[in-house]
């Protein structure tokens, strides 16, 4: 009898999808526009503070017009500074945007990560009014990734609880109210360990010739919240009824 064999690694394909088209924005960048067009692209697409100040808007300094001021709180997150921002947030993506794909399904995962993009940019501005400096990177989307993934993955029977039974599914486990996960001292810990490493390395940001640089952190920041803070609205599983603090709380 033949035996079904399971994938060495169940991607999503909406996660595929997503990986396929930050390479593709990146290959024509690389190996199709010139570096008069690549500049111009940047310029529309990517998201600069300083296009929400009229006076650069009515002036003509930066390309789009008013539909950049709308485009780019998303565009920016498909553009990578080199193949190394590139393949570093890939990595980061598939490792976190996989099982909020399962758990989610591609349509609710798609407007999450927008939701998450958005956020960051959102963050960025407020910190940055008026900066000239650009931003790209999918940074922000992956930390709302694992701002999501940090309500379930650490719950009873998720992916970070190694004493889960076999045969669960830890991407499908009903997460727990925040209330409690904040509770919970390792999803303390991971939230302690993940906003000290972005305060010290601010990883995201690029700059171009004319262009100050800028650290993006707090564009992590926008992005990991809004993952944790807005989680509920996107899950499709129920959540877990009732639970206390020693529920939570068992490492």
């Amino acid at each position: 009898m033949e035996q079904s064999r399971e994938p060495i690694l169940n991607v999503p394909s909406i996660m595929v999808a997503l990986l396929a088209l930050l390479g593709l924005v990146h290959g024509v960048r690389e190996w199709v526009l010139s570096e008069a067009d690549d500049r111009a692209f940047l310029l529309t697409f990517a998201f600069i503070p300083a296009r929400y100040d009229m006076s650069m808007l009515l002036g003509g300094v930066l390309p789009g017009g008013f539909g950049a001021q709308v485009w780019t709180f998303f565009t920016y997150a498909l553009i990578h500074a080199d193949l190394t921002h590139l393949g570093f947030n890939a990595l980061w993506l598939l490792a976190f945007g996989t099982p909020v794909a399962r758990r989610f399904g591609a349509v609710r995962f798609l407007a999450f990560f927008m939701m998450t993009v958005a956020a960051g940019a959102l963050a960025h501005l407020i910190v940055y009014p008026g900066a000239r400096a650009i931003m790209v990177g999918a940074s922000a989307g992956i930390s709302g990734m694992m701002g999501a993934a940090t309500r379930f993955a650490f719950q009873p029977g998720g992916s970070l609880d190694f004493w889960r039974p076999r045969g669960t599914d830890p991407d499908r486990i009903p997460a727990a109210p925040l209330s409690v996960a904040l509770r919970n001292p390792r999803v303390l810990t991971f939230l302690a360990v993940w906003f000290a490493l972005n305060l010290l390395f601010g990883l995201g940001s690029f700059s171009i010739v004319g262009y100050d640089q800028n650290v993006a952190w707090e564009a992590h920041a926008g992005g990991f919240i809004a993952g944790l803070l807005l989680f509920s609205l996107f899950d499709p599983v129920a959540p877990q009824q009732g639970g206390t603090q020693d529920e939570y709380s068992q490492f």
